[in-house]
């Protein structure tokens, strides 16, 4: 017979509920804030990117055709935003962790992969970008 072969999302955790949970994309949020070690940094700021993905349940929204079921992403979009922006700090693992925090801030939310970009750092060299990736879940 053939059937679907499902993968643990990601390889990398174990758990049964990431495999399960739907999945809400947003990609490619443009936040200018003042992150960096380096006082230019700090002074002039630079544009920051993030990715989100989010592992919930959307059945009952799909069945109820309303917003209150499921995560409202334009807010919490704001919400990341206003996070990134505020309180300067010097390394993008600690950006990085707030975003997740706001984003399990939602009780909906049972997982969250956060990828913030940071592609204008300050590198002596040609590169295209400097991303670092976590995850956060429930369990």
């Amino acid at each position: 017979t053939c059937g679907l072969l499902q993968m643990p999302w990601p390889s990398q955790e174990r758990g049964r509920e990431r495999s399960m949970a739907d999945q809400l994309r947003i990609t490619g949020v443009e936040i200018y804030a003042h992150h960096g070690v380096f006082d230019h940094e700090r002074r002039d700021g630079q544009i920051f990117i993030v990715d989100l993905l989010l592992g919930l349940d959307t059945s009952s929204a799909a069945a109820s055709d309303d917003l209150k079921d499921t995560v409202d992403y334009g807010s919490l979009v704001a919400k990341v935003v206003t996070a990134v922006e505020s309180d300067p700090v010097d390394l993008i693992e600690t950006v990085a962790a707030r975003v997740a925090e706001v984003v399990m801030a939602d009780a909906m939310v049972e997982w969250v992969e956060v990828t913030l970009h940071k592609p204008h750092a300050p590198i002596e060299a040609t590169f295209a970008d400097v991303a670092l990736t976590i995850r956060r879940s429930r369990r």
